[in-house]
């Protein structure tokens, strides 16, 4: 394993401990704003883990602003009782950059719990079908994900579903192009991209 992949693998294990958190201290729960909990995760973040540098914005959006895709700027909204909430940060753990989200639900809503583990299930599903493959592009693994989600009787509402991740800051390094991302644009071989060359950073591993 070269050592790119190795600190970014401990990136990624830092996120989790980070989430992790979140759910052992009880942060998610209804009556506080999606901005009021996005401020305990920073400070939770840098009191416990001792970081303060996040490579993306913070996400924590609950409701009809789950459907929003990464770009937009939802207003705030209240937590409430039986919400779906789907929660993203980019904590950048020595000069190395993570990315982790996960969906969360309050409550025993059976269609909202359905969503929530078809999501996580995917995940794992379109990482072992990555690993499975000696050559994939980003297009046929997109492809990929968008027929998982009709298998579960959802539909994919994004125009990406990955993307790279690499020492901070990838943008600037290898700027905003479709072969840095899982979509229907990518037609470059991910396996080529990503695994045969020690410079290069890996994909927001789904994997």
């Amino acid at each position: 394993m070269n050592n790119k992949l190795n600190n970014l693998i401990k990136a990624q294990e830092k996120a989790k401990e980070l989430f992790d958190l979140i759910v052992s201290k009880n942060l998610i729960r209804s009556g506080i704003s999606e901005k009021q909990l996005t401020e305990e995760i920073f400070l939770l973040t840098k009191n416990n883990l001792s970081i303060d540098k996040f490579w993306h914005k913070k996400i924590v959006r609950t409701g009809i602003n789950t459907i929003h895709p990464y770009d937009a700027k939802p207003e705030n909204l209240m937590i409430q009782q039986n919400d779906i909430l789907w929660i993203d940060f980019g904590p950048i753990f020595n000069s190395f950059e993570a990315d982790f989200g996960r969906t969360f639900v309050l409550g025993n809503d059976s269609e909202k719990t359905k969503l929530k583990d078809a999501v996580e299930k995917s995940w794992f599903e379109t990482r072992d079908y990555y690993n499975s493959k000696d050559n994939v592009t980003g297009k046929e693994l997109f492809e990929f994900v968008d027929k998982l989600a009709k298998n579960y009787n959802f539909f994919f509402g994004n125009d990406i579903a990955g993307h790279l991740v690499d020492e901070f800051s990838h943008y600037k390094i290898y700027k905003s192009t479709p072969e840095n991302y899982i979509c229907l644009e990518n037609n470059t071989n991910l396996k080529d991209k990503f695994e045969k060359k020690k410079d290069t950073g890996s994909l927001r591993c789904i994997f």
